[in-house]
């Protein structure tokens, strides 16, 4: 008789021990094919992540090429440890993330030879009158006790450290040493390099056009089988969406097929009838069943999209001590120092109106240059060398992010919905992914 498999700690990646009349054998599972959707940040993240386990075969579809959407517009700014975020999910992954940048970086450029530009100065915060200082205290304790560093600063600190500042409203400031910034896109190019070197297959300008899914009465679940491009149909094993605001469509319409075809009551199969509806970032488009039944009730996920305008600008002379160029923050405006005397000015949060549509204000965007101003005259001089926006991804009715199974499916995998965090929790929501895919290998 022939026992169900079970893994064994010691043995490598992907082999399963099965007992066949008291007789031990082992083989060799064949490899789990791994198809995700989208090439941001997110979905770069976990092309690589999972190309470091073997066993798994990896294509990552877009229709764009990498870093595109809110990747290529995000600031890339790391605000983990001096977040006031400190027990539960939300920590948990803001500590993941900070805890494997401090090996990805060096491996990636490892790897690929390739160099990250990146800000390891440091991030200070600014307090203006008002503020809760007592709050912040408490949170250089709290972080402490975890194994991370603080430092509150008052005007006198501030003044000798960063004297391109105006310290007349500035009241204090609370200094991490251990967070930082990372150039996007470079990160997601370097990530792309190094999976493509471990044996990731990239597929840009390729349209999802569909999929192909099949409920099983056994697990009581849908089972995603194929999805379908412009230029052909893909095997899958495992589909994970990291699409960003291109996600909601293809979320839609796997939640449409969660029902039974009413001439088919054991297996089912949607397959496409390419109702086509193609997004702006990634052609994620349709098919439903014309004669079923539904099978789920779940609420859909959806991600709407919320619009940051930033702009570079640059100086003769870097402002401030050239040995210290942290990344500096207050009234939620960040000024972030890129080398050669540029600075990244940013961002503006722009909701959609009641018709859905986000368009770039130029007005918001000055008010967020005058803010800078308001505390670092320094840049008045500055010249404007470039403006740029994108679109952040931010659920709706769900805490961000969305890192999950999708509903209703057996091998349907969410990681999107990362708003204003997806540079930051890049390593996290992969390593989650990976997690998830290697619990289920044997």
């Amino acid at each position: 008789m022939l026992t169900l498999p079970h893994s064994n700690p010691k043995l490598p990646s992907g082999v399963c021990i099965y007992r066949l009349s008291g007789i031990t054998i082992s083989l060799r599972s064949l490899s789990m094919r791994v198809a995700v959707i989208g090439c941001g940040i997110i979905g770069a993240a976990i092309a690589y992540e999972l190309s470091l386990v073997t066993g798994l075969k990896i294509t990552v579809i877009d229709q764009q090429p990498p870093a595109q959407g809110a990747t290529g517009a995000a600031l890339g700014v790391l605000m983990g440890a001096i977040s006031k975020k400190v027990k539960g999910r939300a920590w948990q992954l803001r500590k993941t993330s900070l805890q494997r940048y401090q090996t990805l970086i060096p491996e990636l450029e490892a790897l690929t030879g390739h160099q990250i530009p990146s800000n390891r100065n440091g991030i200070l915060k600014l307090f203006f009158p008002g503020e809760d200082l007592a709050s912040w205290e408490k949170l250089v304790e709290t972080r402490y006790s975890q194994g991370w560093h603080l430092e509150i600063w008052d005007a006198a600190k501030i003044r000798p450290h960063c004297p391109q500042l105006s310290t007349d409203k500035i009241i204090g400031a609370i200094y991490s040493p251990q967070d930082g910034q990372i150039e996007p896109t470079a990160l997601t190019k370097t990530l792309v390099a190094a999976a493509a070197l471990n044996g990731v297959t990239f597929n840009f300008g390729y349209a999802v056009e569909g999929v192909l899914s099949r409920f099983s009465d056994n697990l009581n679940l849908h089972t995603c089988h194929h999805i379908y491009t412009d230029v052909g149909k893909l095997e899958v094993d495992w589909l994970v969406v990291a699409a960003g605001v291109g996600s909601s469509q293809l979320i839609t319409l796997l939640q449409a097929q969660l029902t039974k075809v009413i001439d088919e009551p054991s297996a089912t199969s949607a397959m496409p009838s390419y109702n086509q509806e193609q997004n702006n970032t990634g052609a994620l488009i349709g098919n439903k069943p014309t004669e079923a039944m539904q099978f789920s009730t779940t609420p859909p996920l959806m991600i709407k999209p919320v619009l940051g305008q930033a702009l570079q600008l640059r100086l003769e002379h870097p402002i401030g001590y050239g040995d210290f160029q942290p990344v500096i923050t207050g009234d939620d405006v960040l000024i972030v120092p890129v080398g050669k005397g540029e600075y990244w000015i940013g961002a503006t949060v722009e909701f959609p109106n009641n018709v859905g549509d986000v368009v770039a204000e130029p007005i918001l965007l000055e008010k967020v240059r005058q803010q800078a101003l308001s505390f670092c005259p320094a840049l008045a001089g500055a010249k404007v060398i470039r403006t740029w926006s994108g679109k952040r991804p931010r659920p709706q009715g769900h805490s961000a992010p969305i890192i999950t199974q999708l509903p209703g499916y057996s091998n349907v995998l969410v990681a999107t919905g990362h708003y204003r965090n997806g540079v930051l929790l890049a390593p996290a929501t992969a390593q989650a992914i990976r997690e998830i895919i290697t619990a289920a290998k044997c």
